[in-house]
């Protein structure tokens, strides 16, 4: 019988930290963690609060399915999560702390580490990006000398970002890529995007509002830049969708409901010859062990979570020169040190 446990945490950022749709200096996490024996597998889903996501929410509905959940026969994590995607329909967020336990916790019964598991070879590792929020121009280049990094996602999004921009490029050479989270309009996008590659910007994500999936096709033709889709595409019944508009996808553990999904999505995105991307939600150690895992999958990271955050509840992950190292432990390869 499955031992379900969960913790909740209020993680300070280093940095109050503002993209378009708002500022925060805490991240709500839940932290929920699956045991048999004396094996534990963990999760994480952060709370977000323009999806309408609450940590006590969360929790009310764990204990609502408690008991189906604890008596589950854990023997093959993909059938767990269609369990979880018919118990809890569209809590993706919840579904995904879950599926993530399940498969740390499988992964160390059969005492491998989650990617051997999951059949991934290590023959590669693109670098994760280090995130600098919405802020004044001076602020934007303190966090950059505070944290030099190999490549900086920005977050754009305000009228003058071209001249913030042009601004932060005077003070490293290193590549850009910018995150406007929905915040440009489809006139504003054109005029931008071809300024942006002069400055040594790599991709964009998201530039327009999720539902402008015409207005991206028409986009995509004319763009010198990959785009990349985020809120566009949450979920794997999205993913075909937006093959006409962008060049990539954007994958979110927590948005599409965990690793199962995300490994399909990953093999869709594939057959679309579209590129992938694997993002941060402001995990700490434990979430963004689970993208971790599955770099050698993807052709672009932002998985720093941890660096933005000013504490963590595990250990394990290491950031050398933007490449994130695992332990070598079975399972995520991170220990659990939160409260309990």
């Amino acid at each position: 019988m499955l031992q379900l446990k969960y913790y909740s945490y209020e993680l300070a950022f280093e940095y109050p930290f503002t993209i378009f749709k708002g500022t925060k200096t805490h991240q709500p996490t839940l932290i929920t963690s699956l045991g048999l024996g004396d094996i534990t597998g963990y999760g994480e889903a952060p709370a977000i609060s323009y999806y309408n996501i609450t940590v006590p929410e969360m929790i009310a509905s764990l204990e609502a399915k408690r008991g189906l959940i604890e008596r589950y026969a854990l023997t093959d994590p993909q059938r767990f999560w269609h369990f979880l995607h018919h118990l809890i329909p569209g809590q993706h967020f919840l579904t995904a702390a879950l599926d993530i336990a399940a498969w740390d916790l499988f992964a160390k019964l059969r005492r491998q580490p989650l990617y051997q598991l999951l059949g991934i070879k290590w023959d590669k590792a693109p670098i994760t990006d280090y995130t600098i929020g919405l802020d004044s121009i001076d602020s934007m280049v303190a966090k950059m000398e505070a944290h030099p990094w190999p490549i900086y996602k920005i977050k754009a999004g305000r009228v003058n970002d071209i001249d913030i921009i042009r601004e932060l490029r005077k003070h490293t050479n290193v590549p850009f890529r910018i995150d406007a989270n929905e915040g440009w309009t489809f006139d504003e996008a054109k005029a931008l995007l071809p300024e942006l590659q002069k400055l040594n910007v790599t991709m964009v994500e998201q530039p327009l509002p999720k539902e402008q999936y015409e207005e991206m096709k028409e986009l995509k033709q004319v763009s010198p830049l990959p785009l990349f889709a985020d809120e566009s595409c949450r979920t794997e019944d999205e993913v075909k969708k937006c093959a006409d508009g962008f060049h990539g996808i954007n994958i979110k553990l927590t948005k599409c409901g965990g690793i199962t999904p995300a490994m399909r999505m990953i093999k869709e995105a594939r057959v679309l010859d579209m590129k992938v991307m694997m993002g941060s939600m402001n995990e700490s150690s434990i979430g963004t062990a689970a993208v971790a895992n599955m770099i050698p999958l993807l052709d672009e990271v932002d998985a720093d979570g941890p660096l933005l955050l000013k504490e963590d509840v595990a250990e394990g992950l290491t950031y050398q020169n933007g490449i994130i190292k695992l332990s070598g432990g079975n399972g995520l390869g991170v220990k659990f040190t939160g409260k309990k």
